[in-house]
């Protein structure tokens, strides 16, 4: 497992994580899981089965503060006792933009591929350069 929850200790305390959680471990598991996967997306040119797998000190250091950053983010956003709409509004932007860069080929999640008559479809990007204006 590259990230356990006794690690999230570093950016979160863990009476505020007992809180949270309510003594559910699949509550912080689910965040865990989210922003591991989340994060599988933006690696796709590397070896992300070895990189996820690593434990211990085989691990990248940055990118494992980076993985509880976005760990946090999605399991402190339980605590929020009522509905805020800019917390709902950033949250919903934040996911289309997201999806925005999946379709345009700037992330690339850990899905499958849709097959079509046997052969996966995407991957094939297509347009032109900007129009170039020339003055004398």
């Amino acid at each position: 497992m590259f990230l356990t929850i006794d690690e999230l200790k570093t950016h979160l305390y863990q009476e505020n994580i007992n809180v949270i959680a309510r003594d559910d471990e699949a509550l912080v598991m689910a965040a865990i899981d989210g922003a591991v996967q989340e994060a599988r997306g933006y690696l796709a040119d590397y070896d992300r089965d070895a990189i996820f797998s690593a434990s211990g000190n085989m691990r990248n250091m940055l990118l494992l503060i980076f993985v509880k950053d976005i760990a946090v983010w999605h399991f402190i956003n339980l605590c929020n006792a009522g509905t805020e709409m800019q917390l709902r509004q950033d949250r919903y932007e934040r996911a289309v933009d997201w999806l925005k860069a999946v379709q345009s080929g700037k992330v690339s999640p850990d899905l499958p591929r849709a097959i079509v008559d046997g052969k996966p479809t995407g991957g094939i990007i297509h347009g032109s350069n900007p129009k170039r204006n020339q003055h004398f």
